[in-house]
């Protein structure tokens, strides 16, 4: 279990904070408005109407202590970009802070931040890319050329095994799951059958993925 800082409690936040629940980590929740606060009250350890470019404010919460801390600030970069500051000056083992643009992360980086994420930016990756063709259902990013991708089973492939296909060395990609109805097989061999109604999930680079499956 995790100890999580968790600044900021608009939608993208909120989201976090009911996440963090499920995967059931102490989550410290701080909003300056009232209202998030007590929307987020069901599902996080604690929580503190509070001004997070407040220095002593910060100091009262003991950010040393906590694992990571995350700034989900998304509608004032000033106040996003001060608090990701302060929370470094203070000590903070981990921080973590949200940005819509690469200039902001720019400036977040330089100013304490150690890794960024671009909520919109990625949420827009994945739509295009999940409905760019009708045979993706699913897809992470691994880096910048590689992932993996949930796919359909292709027609010629359908009823024979991951062995007769040789999939890694006809088209360099590993297939890592099977999944029908739900349910995901990951104890795969060369003899485990490729079903006509199952999806498989296949890593590789977006180029040899995209050459196989003609995406």
């Amino acid at each position: 279990m995790r100890s999580v800082l968790l600044i900021g409690l608009g939608r993208f936040g909120r989201q976090i904070a009911m996440k963090l629940y499920d995967m059931r980590q102490q989550v410290m929740a701080v909003d300056k408005n009232s209202e998030r606060v007590d929307v987020v009250l069901p599902f996080v350890t604690g929580a503190l109407i509070g001004d997070s470019t407040n220095i002593d404010f910060l100091k009262s919460l003991g950010v040393r202590n906590f694992d990571v801390c995350i700034v989900a600030v998304g509608n004032d970069f000033q106040a996003s970009l001060e608090t990701t500051s302060l929370l470094k000056e203070l000590g903070a083992k981990m921080v973590v802070s949200r940005a819509a643009q690469d200039v902001q992360a720019k400036f977040l980086l330089r100013n304490g931040a150690d890794e960024i994420v671009y909520p919109e930016k990625q949420l827009a990756n994945w739509t295009a890319i999940r409905y760019s063709s009708e045979h993706i259902f699913d897809y992470i990013e691994l880096s910048e050329d590689y992932a993996i991708f949930e796919v359909e089973v292709p027609e010629g492939w359908k009823g024979k095994t991951i062995g007769e296909m040789n999939v890694r060395q006809k088209y360099n990609i590993n297939i890592m799951g099977i999944k029908k109805e739900k349910h995901m097989d990951l104890n795969i061999t060369a003899d485990t059958p490729l079903a006509a109604s199952a999806n498989i999930m296949v890593l590789g680079s977006y180029k040899d993925i995209q050459k196989c499956f003609r995406i």
